[in-house]
């Protein structure tokens, strides 16, 4: 090979590295819109493998992370059904801390809850366009993130706001309904749907203390993104959604309600194009789920 078309050879090599570069930077930018969407699932040989994928995490690490996740099994035992009275309790006096979102994010902020939470609260009830959803806490396992749930209840911080992701076994491999992004407008096609939150982010609490079975509701984040709950939450669908992995508070558990979420899910979902991350995160249903109010008591 001559000097000039080794020359050549080297000046092509460096413009696809370039380029390579640039696609890479412009998928993971992309990918960081889905706050809170990272639930992915990867098709292998012998079965699913489930995986929560870190928001913005290149595409290497994403594949590290769904190969050394567990296949589901049609032949594994019955999960035990899951119990707020199994999640650990917090000893001693709880006070909660609640930072200032820092992010470039949609949000709607109403101020930020007490730092002292009120124990004594029990269940949580979500008024829909198509009846109630309701939900038992315990702020004795999660105070600080029933605390803010009720904060955000009583500043009507939900009133009428849509729910922005409803994600099936077809879509996803998950089965779950996503809510709580203040500026979210469900129709499969904004941008910076799961985005939004209240302006404030606080702590985990109970993170995979047991797994996110039919009825579970939990705060949403990306995995490894340690502290960054705020407004969005999620209720599972489904017992196969226990392959869930990551750091998910959990919230409560589901007393009733969940047939209308599974009645809406039967009309489909509005899958968007620009779902870079195949995942769903701004998949909304057809049928509308719009809360209408929160309450706390």
């Amino acid at each position: 090979m001559s000097g000039e078309d080794r020359q050549s050879q080297l000046a092509r090599e460096h413009k696809e590295r370039q380029e390579q570069r640039a696609a890479a930077d412009t998928a993971k930018a992309r990918r960081n819109i889905f706050i809170g969407a990272g639930l992915a699932v990867v098709v292998v040989a012998g079965g699913i493998y489930a995986a929560t994928t870190l928001v913005g995490k290149d595409d290497s690490a994403a594949k590290v992370s769904a190969e050394s996740s567990p296949s589901a099994s049609t032949s594994a035992a019955p999960l035990p059904t899951p119990s707020l009275s199994s999640l650990p309790k917090k000893a001693g006096k709880v006070t909660c801390t609640y930072k200032r979102e820092t992010a470039d994010v949609p949000m709607k902020y109403v101020g930020m809850p007490g730092s002292k939470p009120n124990l004594k609260l029990k269940t949580m009830t979500v008024f829909t366009n198509h009846g109630k959803i309701v939900i038992d806490v315990d702020p004795a396992a999660t105070p600080c993130s029933v605390n803010s749930m009720d904060f955000l209840a009583k500043k009507n911080f939900y009133n009428n706001t849509k729910c922005h992701r409803l994600v099936t076994p077809e879509t996803a491999g998950v089965f779950l309904l996503q809510c709580g992004d203040p500026k979210a407008k469900a129709d499969g096609k904004n941008p910076t749907d799961g985005q939004g939150t209240a302006g404030y982010v606080f702590g985990d609490e109970a993170a995979g203390a047991i797994p996110y079975t039919r009825g579970v509701v939990f705060l949403t984040q990306p995995q490894d993104a340690a502290g960054q709950n705020s407004s969005q939450f999620a209720i599972s669908l489904s017992d196969e959604n226990a392959q869930i992995e990551g750091q998910y508070s959990v919230l409560g558990m589901v007393r009733s309600g969940l047939e209308i979420i599974e009645k809406v899910a039967k009309d489909g979902v509005i899958v968007s194009n620009d779902d870079i991350t195949g995942d769903g995160g701004s998949t909304a249903p057809k049928n509308p789920i719009i809360i209408e109010k929160v309450t706390v008591s």
